[in-house]
């Protein structure tokens, strides 16, 4: 009778710790499925400004009607059509930081953008020397008091990618800035130019209340479970 009792409760046991596993395996799956489809749906991504400067009308030197930017303090060259300065053909426009006024200019967006603490800002654009000169030629790119860069490239450099990313520790509102740096009337060259902003989905919160409910539940039904077996 006693070997009979003891084979019953270790069973009990074994069956306890078997469904318990199982319990444990279920809610870190559904915590893998909260968490996936959170991350898919955690931030909402806005393009703010994406200027390759294909649009602008025409070639010129020390042009100043772009779309999306003003020139300020000094002046900039649009080029890059056939036979005027096209130094990568098929490339489509592109600017020259470094006007032909003898003082480079910067480029300054139209819009001020605006953000929140929280936000993830992702910026891009190409920087290449100025294809004319064996010397190195510079542009710093700001965006107020969130970010400023120097960048310095050699007379032979192509086309380069850049691309940062931070995020915002206090809500501001500020222009996107590329200020050339020179007096030669060459400079590097900037071209497709890609600011956006990531904000944070209130679905993310949802998705953890409702893992957290289901723990809850989970647990719960654990407890139900022990108790049934001991009875």
């Amino acid at each position: 009778m006693r070997i009979f009792e003891e084979t019953r409760i270790m069973n009990k046991s074994i069956l306890f710790q078997s469904l318990n596993k199982i319990a444990i395996t279920l809610t870190a799956l559904t915590a893998i499925g909260f968490a996936s489809t959170n991350s898919v749906r955690a931030a909402s991504v806005t393009t703010l400004l994406q200027d390759s400067f294909d649009q602008e009308n025409s070639t010129a030197l020390n042009y100043d009607q772009f779309s999306n930017w003003n020139v300020i303090n000094g002046s900039v060259d649009l080029i890059g059509s056939v036979g005027f300065y096209d130094f990568f053909p098929a490339n489509g426009l592109y600017v020259d930081m470094d006007g032909t006024t003898g003082q480079a200019g910067t480029l300054q967006s139209k819009t001020t953008f605006n953000f929140q603490a929280g936000d993830t800002v992702n910026l891009s654009f190409q920087l290449a020397g100025n294809q004319r000169y064996d010397m190195s030629d510079t542009v710093t790119v700001s965006l107020g008091d969130l970010f400023s860069e120097t960048f310095s490239l050699p007379g032979d450099q192509a086309f380069t990618n850049f691309t940062r990313s931070f995020t915002v520790a206090n809500a501001t509102n500020t222009t996107l800035d590329f200020k050339g740096i020179g007096r030669d009337n060459v400079g590097l060259l900037l071209d497709n130019v890609t600011l956006t902003k990531s904000v944070p989905e209130p679905g993310l919160i949802m998705g953890l209340l409702a893992f957290g409910a289901f723990g809850t539940t989970s647990l719960r039904k654990r407890k139900q479970v022990q108790s049934a077996i001991n009875a």
